[in-house]
Parts: C-alpha cells; sequence; structure tokens
C-alpha cells in the first residue's frame, strides 16, 4: 500500500486518538521529552496537504484530523500541563491543514484561539511569531497565516504589561510575512482576503488596548497602529490592486483607524504625519522601521483614495475638498504633495489602475493651482528641487511603460504641470538633469520639445513686455532662464554623445529629431531677432555645429540608409520614415549654418 493510501486509510483517526491519549498520559506523568509525538505524526500529512490543496480525499482528511484536535484540546478535563507542553509547536502543524480549504482554516483558527485563551499570553505570542516565520517556502501561503495572524489578534488584548514593546516586536513579524504574501499575490492572483482581515482584526486589537494605556503609552501604541494600517494600505493595494472594486471595502475599514491614530489627509500626503510617527516609534535606534517600507505610498493612497471615493473620505473623518483648496493655493504643501506620490508612481508592485488614479488626484491638485515663484521669504527652494526631480523621473517611467495610450498621456499631462510649477530659475536645470539621466530616446525627445516649447514662452513673454518696440531692438530679460548657452549644451549631449561618436542611429532617432528640430529653432529665432542670447551665431559655436554635429551625422545617416538598400529593407518602413525625417531636417540645419556663417 502506497504512503498516501496509507494516510487516507480508516486507521489514521483511530491513530491519531492513540497518539493525542498517549502524548496526553506522558506528560501528565512529567515526561515532556514524548510530546512532539504528535507533531512526527501528523507532519508528513501536512505536507501532502500543502502540495495538493485540490485534492478532495486530503481536504476530507484535514477536516477530520483538524476536528479531533479541536475536541482534543477544548475539553475540560485536559491538564493545563498537557495543553503549554503542545501549544509550543501545534499551530505550526494545524495551520498547515488549513491550506486544505476554507472549512479547515477556520477550525485551525479556533484550535489556535483555544491554545490562546488557555495559554500564557506572552508565551503564545512567541509561538505565534515564531510559527509565523517558518522560514520553509512551501507553507508561505495565505492560508497557512491567516490563522495565525488571527490567534495574534486574541493574544494582543490579552498581555498586560509592556503592551507597546511586546506589540512592537510582533508587527515586524506580521508585516514581513503580509509583504512576502502580497507580492507573490501580485505575481500570481493568489486571493489573500482573508488574511488580510485578521489582520484588520489584529488592528482591532491594537486600538482596544490604547485605550487601557496612560496618555504616554497610548501616544506610542497609536503611532505604532498608525503605520501599522499604512503599511497594510500599501500592501493589500499591492495584493489587490487589479481588483479595485474589490480593494474598495478594505480600504473604508482601514481608513476608518486612520482618525483614530491622530492622522489626517493633509498630514498623509505631505508627509508630515509619516514622519512624525516614524520618530514616535523609532526612537531606540532599532531596525523595526525597516519594516513600515510600504507607509508612504499607503498614506498616499489613502488620500486618494479620498479623493475617489465620498465614503471612504467620511470613513476617515476627513474633509478632502478643504485639503484640495490647501494644497492648490500653498506651494510647500503641494511639492511635498508631489513628492509623496513619487512613491506610487515608482513602484513596480502597484497596478496600472492605482497609477492612473494616483495621476488624476495630481492633476487634481495641480489645476487652479497657485503657481508663485517665490512664496516666503523664509523657505529655501531648492530644498524642495530634489523631491520634484525624483517625481518627475517617477513619471517619466509611467510615461514610457503605461499599456495603453491613454495613460501616458495622462502622465505626459501631470509632467508638463508639474514642471510648470517648478520656479524658472530652477526649471532649466530639473530638465537638464532629467535628459542627462535618460536612457529612453523617446523621453530624451520629450524633454527637448518641453525645452523647446519654454524657449518660445519666454520669447513671447519677452515681446509682450516690450509691445510696439522692433523685434531687433529686444532686449532680453536677465530673468530668462533658457535663452542662454545651456541649450546648446542639450543639443550636444544628443548629436555628440559624452561618450564619444555621433550617435546611436536608428536607436535614438526620436532624440536625434528633436535635439535637430530644436538647434533650428534657436538659430532661426536668434537670427531672426537679431539676438545671440546663446551664443549659437558666433563663429565658433558655427563652426563647431557644422563640423562636429551635422557633418558626422550627415555621414552616419546617409551610411544607415544606404546599408539598409544593399540590405534589401531590412530597416522597419517606420524607421525609415524617422531617418528621412532626420535627413530632412538636419539638411535644413545645415543651410541655415551655412548661410549664417557668410555673416559670423
Amino acid at each position: 500500500m502506497s504512503e498516501e493510501k496509507f494516510l487516507l486509510s480508516d486507521s489514521l483517526i483511530p491513530r491519531l486518538q492513540q497518539t493525542l491519549l498517549t502524548c496526553s498520559q506522558l506528560i501528565d506523568a512529567g515526561d515532556f521529552s514524548n510530546s512532539n509525538e504528535l507533531v512526527d505524526f501528523l507532519s508528513p500529512i501536512s505536507v501532502s496537504v500543502v502540495e495538493e490543496t485540490s485534492n478532495p480525499d486530503l481536504e476530507r482528511t484535514s477536516f477530520e484530523i483538524l476536528t479531533e484536535i479541536d475536541c482534543f484540546i477544548s475539553s475540560p478535563s485536559r491538564n493545563q500541563e498537557v495543553i503549554d507542553a503542545l501549544s509550543f509547536e501545534l499551530p505550526k502543524v494545524v495551520c498547515k491543514f488549513a491550506c486544505a480549504s476554507k472549512r479547515c482554516s477556520e477550525i485551525a483558527e479556533r484550535v489556535v484561539g483555544h491554545l490562546v485563551s488557555m495559554c500564557s499570553p506572552r508565551e503564545m505570542l512567541s509561538i505565534l511569531c515564531e510559527a509565523l516565520s517558518l522560514p520553509s517556502e512551501m507553507f508561505r501561503v495565505p492560508c497557512y497565516f491567516a490563522p495565525l495572524i488571527g490567534g495574534l489578534a486574541k493574544v494582543v488584548i490579552l498581555i498586560k504589561r509592556r503592551q507597546f514593546e511586546q506589540v512592537k516586536a510582533a508587527v515586524p513579524v506580521i508585516l514581513g510575512v503580509l509583504k512576502s504574501v502580497s507580492l507573490e499575490a501580485y505575481e500570481e492572483g493568489t486571493d489573500t482576503e482573508d488574511l488580510f482581515l485578521n489582520a484588520f482584526a489584529l488592528a482591532d486589537s491594537i486600538q482596544a488596548v490604547c485605550k487601557k494605556l496612560d496618555q504616554k503609552d497610548k501616544k506610542k501604541l497609536s503611532a505604532l497602529l498608525g503605520l501599522f494600517v499604512l503599511q497594510v494600505m500599501g500592501l493589500v493595494s499591492i495584493a489587490m490592486g487589479h481588483n479595485v472594486s474589490s480593494l474598495l471595502p478594505i480600504v473604508l475599514h482601514l481608513s476608518q483607524f486612520l482618525p483614530i491614530c491622530g492622522l489626517s489627509y493633509e498630514g498623509l500626503i505631505t508627509g508630515h504625519d509619516v514622519d512624525k510617527f516614524t520618530t514616535i516609534c523609532g526612537d531606540d535606534g532599532d531596525d523595526s522601521m525597516a519594516y513600515f517600507s510600504h507607509v508612504k505610498p499607503g498614506g498616499s493612497l489613502a488620500v486618494i483614495w479620498g479623493y475617489k471615493s465620498n465614503e471612504t473620505s467620511v470613513a476617515a473623518n476627513a474633509d478632502f475638498e478643504a485639503v484640495k483648496n490647501e494644497l492648490q493655493k500653498n506651494q510647500t504643501k503641494r511639492w511635498q504633495a508631489i513628492g509623496m506620490l513619487k512613491h506610487v508612481f515608482s513602484s513596480v508592485d502597484l497596478s496600472w489602475e492605482l497609477k492612473a488614479h494616483a495621476l488624476d488626484f495630481l492633476l487634481c491638485i495641480m489645476d487652479g493651482c497657485v503657481q508663485q515663484e517665490i512664496q516666503s521669504d523664509n523657505i529655501d527652494h531648492s530644498t524642495y528641487m530634489p523631491i520634484l526631480y525624483t517625481t518627475l523621473q517617477a513619471i517619466e517611467m509611467v510615461i514610457i511603460y503605461a499599456p495603453d495610450a491613454v495613460l501616458r498621456k495622462k502622465s505626459f499631462d501631470a509632467l508638463v504641470k508639474v514642471l510648470a510649477d517648478v520656479p524658472s530659475s530652477f526649471r532649466f536645470d530639473i530638465l537638464k538633469a532629467l535628459i542627462q539621466n535618460s536612457e529612453s530616446s523617446s523621453m530624451i525627445a520629450i524633454l527637448l520639445d518641453c525645452v523647446r516649447r519654454e524657449l518660445h514662452e519666454e520669447h513671447s513673454r519677452s515681446i509682450l513686455v516690450t509691445s510696439g518696440v522692433p523685434e531687433a531692438k529686444v532686449k532680453y530679460s536677465e530673468c530668462l532662464s533658457f535663452w542662454s548657452a545651456g541649450v546648446l549644451e542639450l543639443v550636444e549631449l544628443v548629436l555628440k554623445p559624452p561618450n564619444g561618436g555621433p550617435p546611436s542611429l536608428p536607436e535614438y532617432s526620436d532624440a536625434v529629431l528633436s535635439a535637430l528640430n530644436l538647434y533650428r529653432f534657436v538659430v532661426i529665432r536668434e537670427s531672426t531677432g537679431k539676438t545671440n542670447c546663446t551664443g549659437v551665431l558666433s563663429k565658433d559655436m558655427l563652426q563647431t555645429a557644422y563640423n562636429v554635429w551635422l557633418l558626422p551625422l550627415r555621414m552616419l545617416v546617409t551610411g544607415v540608409v544606404a546599408g539598409n538598400q544593399q540590405d534589401h529593407d531590412q530597416l522597419a518602413p517606420d524607421t525609415i520614415c524617422a531617418l528621412n525625417l532626420i535627413e530632412l531636417v538636419l539638411y535644413r540645419c545645415i543651410e541655415l549654418v551655412e548661410d549664417n556663417l557668410k555673416y559670423a
């Protein structure tokens, strides 16, 4: 008879009953050495259950085993020493059987609940945390962890001393499990709803404990609860973000904790509350704060959900319209909010649908905002530029990788609006840094087009200021930050890359075409207006452009086109069209340079 058939035979339950009785008798007699006999008996069966979760025979066997253990543990005549001895290993075993089905999971959670109610809370806290930390990848499935986290929700309420320290020691273990399961669920579509429902039960328990503490400990535990809720908000958004309709009820539940913990929408979206709570909980120099890596995207998503759903903002006891108005009129807070949204845009684990919601929120606060060059003399605006720069980089990733044109267009609109909110004295430097650090030809082309748009708008503003003055006599204002030699540096970055040689074609066709158009625009505008703000019309600069940028590029383009003809049209038709367009603009640039060299 095979091992599986033996395990499923009618003798299994009688053998389990005998094993339970033997362990009980030995422990009653003071012999604790054989308390693991039950674990040794059940472990091979539990392995089969985990490996074959769809096997109906194993599911029935698991149900019978768990029912028998539940009856044994809950018997009023059971000696406490027996329960204490079995409690060290039994939670791990029964939760493996929970993987068989929903009803098995319910019984496993009931067994864990009996152990919690009958054993020392501090002991059970350690035992359950150890079970959650089970290293074997075989059991890293939601149905194994759900009963254990449910048990911890019951344990937390029973702890009488040093509650903050005890909970703080357990929370990282729980969050580690939720994170690993969430990331796996994101990739494989695993059902994690029961697991998160038990995590909410734990949050309810922590809240109940807070009510019993003095003000100092209550403040610390409330802050820990707030970080826990935000981390879960981030993780559940990863695990269930592909099904936003099913995510909304969970977000509603989590949002109810925000006012209880002292979290506000404004504090979350600016990052103030996250920083404050992290300081409260992480002031002892330990490493536990590393487990709260998703609190910032979680805090941002909490506010985004308030924007998308009035029901959610009501649950959070928040006035979203007031927050929106504050962000629109206060540039510093708006920049802080933009910086927080970066964590949503840059996450590789959040769904595109949630990123679309984040873009809607960003466009909402940018529309109608009060853009000011200088809002307060007491604020160093340069300190916010790295925040805006990294957020723009994150938006770039959405533009590049978004799966549909609507989302790409929306992210481009967001990019333009955030750039417009940057003071002009910093805007050129940010665009230059974005271009220098981008590896995408299409993205570089988009950014160079943004530079060209800025040049056009600055020129138009200058003409407007000097209305009625002949264009030849227009004096460019000193505040014009784009009409400078820096523009030619951007052209050179593309047409003569820092690593040497002409640009790579056809890979960088988009960037090259945009750089040529930018150069042509500058030459035409400067020559027409009889100005030379960028230095583009100086003899040295014209010769450099002619000999170093344009002629080598002409050789490259003609060589690629000729090589393609010899290879009988190996390049795609759209690539050929791009090269033809580059060639057309390139020859126009060469003509402009040759014409201006005559008068240089």
